[in-house]
């Protein structure tokens, strides 16, 4: 995410990097060079923040330095591009919101779907199937080698269930537009590999006052299957809208970040019958042309963060939404580790 960021920072007129941060220097050599070179580069964020003086910051570290980070940009008058999930836990991410008010700084999470076309589009489609609305998205990954390294070290600070869940459960927040109320969750370690107590398997369900239910089941790991990798999913009472990514299911591209965000077209269904019983109307298929890749859509996001700072954006929905779908997701872990279904 680090490196996409960077690229959408290179490229955008209205910034300009005064400082690369990694904590590997061959990592920051590698992405310096990418970028063309130039690029003050750092081992330690504290004295990049103090060297450079910079008016943004962004973090794509683990989510247990998420805090610390943000705060320290913000008491240094910056503000702040942050990846999700914005925290490792919600009383964090209460923190980071807080501390971004109190300032004055703009806060933008990395809440990468809000940005993208086919997303947008899916939402709106799903809005018009009526109330209630059942939400089935899943998003597993068949990782190895250094992906499953990676996913290994973000599992020492959260469970896949909470660092991908949350773009999901954002996604029925924004579909239903109704309070969530109740949230069961369930777990599993798979892999020897992982300390005990971290799991690389969840799912939750949650509960909706208007009745809504949603689904989001997330694993990571060698022993994934990508069979069923890619479920998004939405059903009303007129009918049906789902994502249709035929490409990517078949040629098995869990682990390939490009493939998360890949819709191809949208279907729809209506439930409508005729006087026969049968089908008033066929099927639609939607064509989506405007399908921006992984670094596409962090430069969409980067232009928002500019123009947020630049127009004085008011952001507190968009802060505010980022702890509601936090919210959920730790509440599907507690769940997990309790046994109980949790009340919101």
């Amino acid at each position: 995410m680090g490196r996409s960021h960077a690229l959408a920072y290179h490229r955008i007129p209205g910034f300009e990097i005064c400082g690369i941060v990694t904590r590997s220097p061959e990592g920051r050599g590698k992405l310096n060079a990418e970028l063309g070179g130039g690029y003050a580069e750092f081992a330690d964020y504290y004295e990049a923040l103090a060297a450079t003086k910079p008016d943004a910051v962004s973090i794509s570290t683990y989510p247990d330095t998420h805090g610390p980070y943000a705060e320290a940009a913000f008491d240094a008058g910056c503000h702040v591009f942050i990846e999700k999930p914005l925290a490792e836990n919600v009383a964090a991410a209460e923190s980071i919101v807080a501390k971004a008010k109190a300032t004055g700084k703009k806060l933008v999470i990395g809440y990468i779907l809000r940005h993208h076309p086919s997303w947008i589009k899916f939402i709106e489609m799903a809005q018009t199937l009526g109330k209630p609305l059942v939400m089935r998205m899943n998003l597993n990954q068949q990782s190895f080698g250094d992906n499953w390294r990676i996913h290994k070290n973000l599992m020492a600070s959260i469970s896949p269930i909470v660092d991908c869940g949350v773009h999901y459960v954002d996604v029925m927040c924004q579909m239903t537009r109704s309070k969530p109320v109740r949230v069961s969750g369930i777990g599993a370690r798979l892999s020897d590999e992982l300390p005990e107590g971290m799991v690389n398997y969840g799912a939750l369900q949650v509960t909706f006052a208007d009745g809504s239910v949603g689904w989001y089941e997330a694993g990571w790991g060698p022993m994934m299957s990508e069979v069923a990798f890619f479920v998004k999913d939405v059903v009303g009472p007129k009918g049906c809208v789902s994502i249709v990514a035929d490409k990517a299911a078949a040629e098995g591209q869990s682990s390939n970040v490009d493939a998360h965000t890949q819709t191809q077209s949208l279907k729809l269904h209506h439930s409508q019958l005729d006087a026969e019983g049968n089908f008033a109307k066929s099927d639609e298929r939607i064509a989506l042309h405007d399908e921006p890749d992984h670094d596409g859509l962090c430069h969409r996001e980067q232009e928002f963060f500019l123009k947020a700072i630049l127009e004085d954006s008011d952001l507190t929905d968009h802060m505010d939404d980022a702890i509601a779908s936090m919210r959920i997701v730790a509440a599907a872990d507690e769940s997990f580790r309790t046994g109980k279904t949790i009340d919101l």
